[in-house]
């Protein structure tokens, strides 16, 4: 099924990595965009998902709270999932990989050509290699 285009969640506080991500993807995938959480999670009650990309730090909750609450709502994949942070937060992050179906962590800055190509890799095979 190479013809679907894919929607793809990405949740992030900060208004420039939001459009910074919606200009790198819109021409590959369905973006939708959250402030925050709270608002992601409610896009998720509305929306079908196949992605959602989260940054970690954020003021409601953190990326990894975040992700708690979408595996109470989806306990299975689809929607994917993929963290994004600046800070090593490696006991909660783990937790993540562990208990909420978290397959890729990826550093902030983004390095933009890790970030489609991981994104790319869920999408296609639902998994990524460590």
């Amino acid at each position: 099924m190479a013809d679907k285009k894919y929607t793809v969640l990405y949740v992030d506080d900060e208004q420039i990595n939001l459009e910074l991500f919606k200009a790198l993807f819109i021409m590959h995938y369905n973006v939708l965009l959250a402030e925050s959480p709270i608002e992601a999670l409610d896009m998720l009650k509305k929306t079908q998902v196949d992605l959602i990309v989260t940054d970690q730090k954020m003021p409601e909750m953190t990326g990894v709270e975040f992700l708690k609450e979408v595996f109470k709502i989806f306990p299975n994949e689809p929607p994917y999932r993929i963290l994004t942070s600046g800070y090593t937060e490696i006991e909660s992050v783990s937790d993540a990989f562990d208990n909420y179906k978290l397959l890729k962590s990826i550093p902030k800055p983004w390095n933009i050509a890790l970030l489609k190509s991981a994104i790319a890799e869920v999408l296609e095979t639902g998994k990524v290699e460590l």
